[in-house]
C-alpha cells in the first residue's frame, strides 16, 4: 500500500510543484508570472521549469520582463558530499527585456521579483549559468524607437546567497560575454550581491569594435544625427551600493563618417558642424576622438560631471590620447562613500530636537566607515596577493626563458658537433 501511495505521489508531484510555482509567481507585487510545465528528476535532486514568463502588470507594451524557455535547478552533489546543501542553476535561451515605459509605470513595492527567487530556491545558489541569452533595452516612446540588445549572451556567477548580508561584502564573482547591436564584443566581469532589487556590484564593462551606424536610432533620438560608418569602443567601471553609483564611461570613436543622404538642410548643417569638431578634436597619433565622463549619484538621479568630461575631450585631442581598456580606478568602497555623504546630509537636515534620530544616523555612519575600512584593507590585501602572484609568474617566465636559452645553446652546440663529425666522415671517405 505504501509503495502504491509513493507511486501515486510521484505521478502527481510535477503538478503539485507546478501549481506551487505558479502561485509564487502570481503573488509578486506589480508583476504576474507563470510557467507552462515542470519536470522532476528525483535521482539528481532537480526540477526543470519550462516556459517561465514574468510580465509587468502595470506595463502597456505586453513585452515580458522575463521569458525563460528552460531552467534547470538542481542540488550540487559535489558540495553535498562536503556537507553543504546548495543549488546550481542553468538557464537556456533566456530573454530579459527592460522596457522603459513599463518600468516607469510600475507600482510594485519593495517586495520585488527577487523575492520569488528566494521562495522558489530557499537554499544558497553555488553556481549560476546563462547560455545563449538575450538582454534588451527598449524605449518605445522614442522617435525612432530605441531597441538595444545583446545576443548570444553567456554568463556565469558563483556563490549567490539567498540571505541578507550582515556585512557589506560582494560574495558573487561573475563573468559574461555576448554580441551587441553592431556586432560589438561585450565582456563583463566583477563581483556582486545579485539577489537584491538593486544589486550591489563592482563591475567592469567592455564593448569593442562596434559598428557605429547600428546606434543611429539612439543618435537620431538624442543628438539628431546619424552615421554612415565608423567603429566605437566603450569601457566602463561602475561601483554600486544600495542604489548609490559611482564610476565612469569612456568612449573612443574611429573612422567616423556622417550620413547626409535624405537629411534636411538644417540636419546637414548640424552634422557638418559635428564632423568639423570631430576632425579638430581627433588625436593625431591614435586617430581616435574620445571622451571620458565621470558619473555619480543615486541610480534614479545620476549626474555627469560636465567640466571633467569636456576636459577629457581636449586632453585626448591635444595632450595625451585616452587608452583603450579599463583604467582600474573605481572600487566598491567608492560607492559606499556616497552613501555616507547622503547620511551626513540627512543628519544635517534634522531639527535640533531630533536627538534620537541624529544618534541613529551617526551610529549608521560609523558602521559604514568601519565596513569601508574593512573593505579597503581586504582590497589592499587582494592587490598585494595579486602582486605576489604576478611576481611569481614573472620569475617563472624568466626561468623558462633562461631554460629555453640554455636549451637553444645546447642544440647549437650539438649541431656543431654533428657537423664536424659529418665533415670528418666525408674527409675519410
Amino acid at each position: 500500500m505504501l509503495i502504491i501511495g509513493l507511486i501515486v505521489f510521484r505521478i502527481f508531484l510535477p503538478t503539485i510543484v507546478k501549481n506551487y510555482v505558479n502561485k509564487v509567481l502570481a503573488n509578486i507585487p506589480g508583476y504576474h508570472g507563470s510557467i507552462t510545465d515542470i519536470d522532476i528528476a528525483l535521482y539528481r535532486g532537480a526540477y526543470i521549469i519550462k516556459g517561465l514568463n514574468l510580465v509587468n502588470t502595470n506595463g502597456k507594451s505586453g513585452i515580458p520582463l522575463m521569458n525563460f524557455p528552460r531552467n534547470d535547478i538542481s542540488v550540487q552533489w559535489k558540495a553535498l558530499f562536503s556537507g553543504n546543501v546548495v543549488a546550481e542553476i542553468f538557464l537556456y535561451g533566456p530573454e530579459l527585456n527592460y522596457v522603459v515605459e513599463d518600468m516607469t509605470t510600475n507600482g510594485a513595492d519593495d517586495d520585488d521579483w527577487t523575492k520569488a527567487i528566494t521562495d522558489l530556491i530557499p537554499i544558497d545558489i553555488n553556481h549560476f549559468v546563462i547560455e545563449d541569452g538575450k538582454i534588451a533595452y527598449i524605449e518605445l516612446a522614442a522617435d525612432p524607437k530605441i531597441d538595444l540588445s545583446v545576443r548570444d549572451f553567456d554568463f556565469s556567477a558563483d556563490n549567490l546567497r539567498n540571505v541578507i548580508e550582515a556585512e557589506r561584502t560582494l560574495p558573487s564573482p561573475f563573468t559574461g560575454s555576448g554580441i551587441s547591436v553592431g556586432n560589438g564584443k561585450l565582456t563583463i566581469d566583477g563581483k556582486a550581491n545579485l539577489l537584491k532589487q538593486i544589486p550591489d556590484a563592482d563591475l567592469n564593462v567592455k564593448l569593442e569594435r562596434t559598428n557605429l551606424s547600428a546606434f543611429n536610432d539612439v543618435a537620431n533620438s538624442f543628438a539628431k544625427m546619424d552615421f554612415e560608418s565608423g567603429d566605437v569602443d566603450a569601457y566602463s567601471e561602475i561601483a554600486l551600493a544600495d542604489g548609490n553609483l559611482t564610476g565612469y564611461f569612456k568612449v573612443l570613436f574611429e573612422d567616423v563618417k556622417f550620413h547626409s543622404e535624405d537629411d534636411s538642410f538644417l540636419e546637414t548643417i548640424w552634422e557638418t558642424i559635428g564632423a568639423f569638431f570631430e576632425f579638430i578634436l581627433t588625436n593625431r597619433s591614435t586617430k581616435n576622438f574620445a571622451v571620458k565622463a565621470p558619473i555619480q549619484g543615486n541610480i534614479e538621479n545620476l549626474s555627469v560631471s560636465t567640466w571633467p568630461t569636456i576636459g577629457s575631450i581636449l586632453k585626448n585631442a591635444f595632450i595625451k590620447g585616452l587608452r583603450e581598456g579599463i583604467d582600474e580606478e573605481v572600487d566598491y568602497q567608492d560607492a559606499l562613500g556616497g552613501e555616507i555623504e547622503d547620511l551626513k546630509d540627512q543628519k544635517d537636515s534634522l531639527k535640533w530636537f531630533q536627538f534620537k534620530k541624529k544618534k541613529e544616523i551617526k551610529e549608521e555612519i560609523e558602521e559604514l566607515k568601519e565596513d569601508d575600512d574593512s573593505l579597503k584593507n581586504s582590497s589592499d590585501l587582494e592587490k598585494e596577493e595579486q602582486k605576489e602572484i604576478d611576481k611569481a609568474l614573472e620569475e617563472k617566465e624568466m626561468e623558462n626563458e633562461k631554460l629555453m636559452k640554455e636549451l637553444e645553446k645546447e642544440r647549437e652546440k650539438r649541431e656543431k658537433e654533428l657537423k664536424k663529425q659529418r665533415e670528418k666522415l666525408d674527409k675519410n671517405n
